[in-house]
């Protein structure tokens, strides 16, 4: 990546990003310090343990909901270990959302009364999806944070990908995050084996991939060289998805969102969060190197 188009990058998230994704840009590339992050996470944080408040573009209201805690833990996850109290509480939280089978709702019935994507307002469905549990679970484990919550979800997800015969991107991002970070290595790396053609199959690989907003590459779900579903791609699929994501930057630094718009605000908050996730990718596959100078500090 050249040092224009990470400048480009550096300007977009100054300019457009929301407070708490300028504060993690400064952290992440500008080694800025842990504590405005966290300390504008706390202000999406609920007094019953969750996050709401517009964490989650597409969930505006201030009600804690799952899957604005899944972003939280993500976040947090950048900031090095997660304090066992705040880990405890999130569990506690969570216990609270859990459906009976042991798995996580992405939203509660509740959003129906809040402002939200109108996706999210129409559901009727509140089953467990093990996409955001197994990731959120994942988290759990790689920081050691032990609750009776964290391990009754563990189970649920073994026994949910024993059961898979077929997957879709967003569950499978969230399975490999599991498979990483969950002690049991033998097991893990024995599930994602089996896993390897169906993770394939819904991942596009092709030379030419889709320009379609919801299309998932391998780096998606291999977001650094050592994550557990890197050996499910060839060097060459990675290669490409890299020159994918450099090719697809916009003049203004920025990268489009790839969900469906529906308010321009909500729009705008996730293309600054995706401008920094992509930004994390190539650098972990050395697309951002210390060739770059450093980014000054003059926002």
């Amino acid at each position: 990546m050249t040092w224009d188009s990470f400048r480009a990058a550096e300007h977009f998230t100054m300019r457009s990003a929301r407070l708490i994704d300028r504060h993690r840009f400064a952290h992440l590339f500008q080694n800025g310090p842990v504590e405005p992050v966290r300390s504008a996470l706390a202000a999406y944080r609920n007094i019953d343990g969750g996050y709401g408040n517009g964490l989650d573009p597409d969930l505006r209201g201030h009600a804690s909901q799952p899957a604005a805690t899944g972003i939280a833990l993500r976040y947090l996850d950048d900031l090095g270990p997660i304090p066992t109290s705040l880990g405890r509480g999130i569990c506690r939280y969570l216990s609270t959302a859990t459906n009976p089978d042991g798995g996580l709702p992405p939203v509660l019935r509740n959003i129906r009364y809040t402002e939200s994507a109108p996706w999210w307002q129409r559901r009727e469905d509140f089953s467990s999806d093990l996409g955001l549990t197994a990731l959120t679970v994942g988290h759990l484990h790689k920081h050691h944070i032990t609750h009776p919550w964290r391990d009754n979800a563990t189970a649920h997800c073994w026994k949910r990908i024993a059961a898979m015969r077929w997957t879709d991107p967003h569950e499978a991002i969230g399975v490999c995050t599991f498979l990483q970070h969950v002690p049991d290595r033998h097991r893990a790396i024995q599930t994602v084996n089996r896993l390897h053609p169906m993770i394939r199959a819904v991942v596009d690989t092709g030379p030419d991939p889709s320009t379609h907003h919801h299309t998932h590459t391998a780096l998606d779900l291999a977001p650094d060289p050592g994550h557990i579903a890197r050996p499910l791609f060839t060097d060459t699929e990675i290669e490409r998805s890299l020159d994918r994501i450099e090719r697809t930057q916009r003049s203004d630094g920025g990268w489009d969102t790839t969900g469906e718009h529906w308010d321009t605000a909500a729009t705008i908050e996730r293309e600054g969060m995706r401008t920094i996730r992509l930004l994390r990718v190539l650098r972990a596959y050395g697309r951002i190197g210390a060739s770059l100078p450093p980014p000054r500090r003059d926002h």
